[in-house]
């Protein structure tokens, strides 16, 4: 068991002890350096292992230093970050520690003495960069830190960087390296670089350094220096090379990497010269508009997206610049090249370019498979796959009276016809189809857009009307008068339909048909027609209600022998009146119905006007049925009088006159004839009365001429008269 005292005195001893102060630095650099900045000076005995801490770098008097000096936290390097002038400082006096967060001192403080070199002493070639004072421990070199070269030094070679001296006695020095290298030394001890180094080819050199007596015996083993060569900035980042397109989906959110950029600099790893930083370059910021589409982050070259979307088909090269020395000025750096393509997304919903079509018409009668209307829909993806559609008739057909069909690559869909129509069980249809994207959409779902009413009206079909006969004949003696009855056409089915009839063809004239009750007359005196020629015209008739539904058959009129004229016995009528100028009246005349030959007689009666031309100008005769006719003026003004009108009523070959008379009279507002006033006996006439008055004025003047003249003969007679008792002279 070891002894109490002797363990506390093991632990008392080192910290009664002081902590031994690392011995000074001393460093030159050249006046006006024309190199890259930063130059890596020398590198700190830092120690190996220990708690991680802060580097401060400050002044001799423990203030921080400010000026051209800096520390590398990362290789523990002292850099100068421009060139010095010797003029306006000669040299620098730094230290560095260690410390914790709270200050405390782990290290140091390391003094570091700066020397500017002047340049009229780096032209001679012969610069040292270090004094390697050697000491001997019972025969031992005493293990140096390594010494630190810059490589593609631009200086005269051999250039001088360390000397090597043995403390004791007269030595000589020569290098036992095999081979030896870009390095020589001098029996003096001054070792010196023949060359410029570099760093890519070998970073470190083991240099063995014997020590030798004037007898030529060793002092000790030789001495091993160890020399870095310090990475200068002289390489380039070096891109990664340039692969397909990215792939970056629309509607991507914010943030999402898009690549990672790995720039290599052959510089030496974990220095400035390799810190590569990164800074986006294009796409640029659009004007007016906040935020970019791409962002890069500048430590670890990720690539990202930023808060401008990107839309589906966008092709986009970005340049992202690769800067060494941390993107320091003086550094080198790349462009690289970064192609990203913006994929398309199932994001829009199809929709139809029409939502409303028809009303479209279609007959009850139409065949099964008719196309009823086509339809278009569109999609506004790129990918082919995003465009497939699925069409389907979401309502408005529960009996399946439509269908669907369409190509699976086409937006069009036609919409078919697959059963039977029908007016009586549905007049219209309004047939509502839906669009649906095929694969599954990403976002909103569909708008108002997807769907399409196709409106349908059903026409009713009628068959066309059908005549009670396909052909009809008739005779007609050639005598016959205007308006002589001939037959009746009549439909098929006169309940369920209304026909109107006309008359096709009928060149000469000859023939007359009632609209709607199909009665055919004789228009006009046959003139021309001779006995057993034959006249054929077209009956046509029309629905009123579907003008375009028809049906006609021949009529073929035979012309007779006129018969016997027959004596026509006048049948009086009573007498009725009619006022003039016309009203809205007339006379009813039947047929001779008390004649036994008529009473007896079957079918109807034609009346026709007699042949006197006064008569058929100033009446006008209308058949009512086939016992009766209406009598009218035909005129405006009938001369008020009592007018006989002769009626000839025929039946088959028997004719008939009746003489109709009728009182032509002037009529008050109440349509009452006003009848003219005869004269009353004793009353004198009109020339009697005026014979009267002019024979009585006769006399009187007469009377009067015979008074004046006997007056006259008077006066005459008796001259003594005075003057003014002269009447004056009249003149007759």
């Amino acid at each position: 068991m070891v002894p109490a005292w002797l363990w506390l005195l093991c632990v008392s001893v080192p910290q009664a002890l002081p902590e031994a102060q690392p011995a000074e630095l001393s460093v030159e650099v050249p006046e006006n350096y024309g190199g890259n900045f930063p130059l890596y000076l020398t590198k700190l005995p830092l120690p190996r292992e220990g708690p991680e801490g802060r580097m401060v770098l400050s002044g001799d008097s423990g203030k921080a230093a400010e000026g051209p000096f800096a520390m590398d936290p990362d290789s523990g390097f002292l850099l100068v970050t421009r060139a010095l002038d010797r003029e306006e400082q000669a040299e620098y006096q730094l230290q560095v520690t260690l410390e914790m967060q709270d200050g405390h001192v782990l290290w140091g403080p390391q003094p570091v003495l700066v020397h500017v070199k002047d340049e009229n002493d780096q032209a001679s070639g012969h610069q040292a960069t270090a004094t390697v004072e050697v000491s001997i421990i019972e025969n031992t070199w005493v293990p140096l830190e390594p010494i630190h070269l810059a490589e593609n030094l631009k200086v005269l070679y051999p250039h001088h960087m360390a000397q090597v001296h043995w403390s004791g006695g007269d030595v000589h020095y020569h290098l036992e390296s095999h081979p030896p290298g870009p390095f020589e030394v001098n029996a003096e001890g001054n070792l010196y670089v023949t060359r410029e180094l570099d760093r890519e080819a070998q970073a470190e050199y083991l240099l063995q350094v014997g020590a030798q007596n004037s007898h030529g015996e060793d002092y000790a083993a030789p001495l091993e220096l160890h020399v870095l060569v310090m990475d200068e900035n002289d390489n380039v980042p070096i891109c990664p090379p340039r692969d397909p397109a990215v792939s970056i989906p629309e509607l991507s959110p914010p943030g999402t990497e898009v690549t990672r950029l790995s720039a290599e600099d052959a510089d030496a790893p974990g220095s400035p010269n390799s810190h590569i930083v990164y800074q986006l370059l294009s796409p640029e910021p659009e004007d007016g508009v906040e935020g970019r589409a791409f962002q890069v982050d500048p430590t670890s070259g990720s690539v990202t997206l930023g808060v401008l979307p990107l839309r589906a088909g966008q092709n986009i090269l970005l340049l992202v610049l690769a800067m060494d020395l941390a993107g320091a000025e003086g550094g080198f750096s790349s462009t690289c090249e970064v192609e990203v393509a913006v994929t398309d997304i199932n994001d829009h919903a199809p929709e139809f370019i029409t939502s409303q079509i028809g009303p479209i018409s279609l007959p009850e009668d139409v065949e099964p498979g008719t196309l009823v209307a086509m339809l278009t829909a569109t999609d506004a993806d790129l990918e082919p796959s995003f465009r497939l559609m699925d069409f389907a008739i979401e309502r408005g057909d529960t009996e399946g009276t439509f269908g669907l069909d369409w190509e699976p690559d086409s937006g069009h869909v036609r919409l078919r016809l697959c059963k039977n129509l029908s007016y009586e069980a549905a007049p219209s249809h309004e047939v509502v189809v839906v669009v649906r994207s095929v694969v599954k959409l990403v976002g909103p779902g569909p708008g108002p857009g997807a769907t399409a009413t196709v409106t349908v009206l059903v026409e009713r079909v009628m068959p066309p009307p059908k005549l009670d006969q396909e052909s009809y004949e008739a005779s007609v003696p050639i005598s016959a008068p205007a308006g002589s009855f001939l037959l009746t056409i009549q439909p098929s089915d006169p309940i369920s339909r209304t026909l109107r009839f006309s008359l096709v063809n009928d060149s000469e004239g000859w023939l007359c048909i009632e609209k709607f009750s199909g009665e055919v007359h004789t228009a006009q005196s046959l003139q021309g027609a001779q006995p057993g020629d034959t006249y054929t015209v077209l009956v046509e008739a029309q629905d009123t209600d579907e003008p375009r539904l028809s049906a006609s058959a021949p009529l073929v009129i035979h012309f007779l022998k006129a018969p016997p004229a027959p004596a026509l016995t006048p049948a009086p009528v009573p007498s009725q009146y009619l006022c003039t100028p016309r009203q809205d009246h007339g006379l009813i005349v039947s047929g001779p119905s008390k004649d036994p030959d008529l009473a007896s007689g079957h079918g109807p009666y034609s009346f026709t006007l007699g042949p006197n031309p006064t008569v058929q100008r100033d009446w006008r005769l209308q058949t009512l049925n086939g016992s009766h006719a209406y009598l009218t003026l035909a005129l405006h003004w009938v001369e008020p009088r009592e007018h006989i009108i002769p009626v000839v009523v025929s039946h088959n070959a028997q004719m008939w006159q009746l003489l109709v008379r009728v009182i032509v009279c002037r009529c008050n507002v109440e349509g009452q004839c006003m009848r003219k006033v005869g004269r009353m006996k004793g009353m004198p006439t009109k020339l009697s009365a005026v014979g009267i008055l002019v024979g009585t004025l006769v006399a009187i003047g007469i009377f009067l001429i015979l008074i004046f003249t006997h007056w006259t003969m008077s006066r005459k007679k008796d001259p003594d008269q005075p003057a003014d008792s002269v009447p004056l002279k009249a003149t007759v």
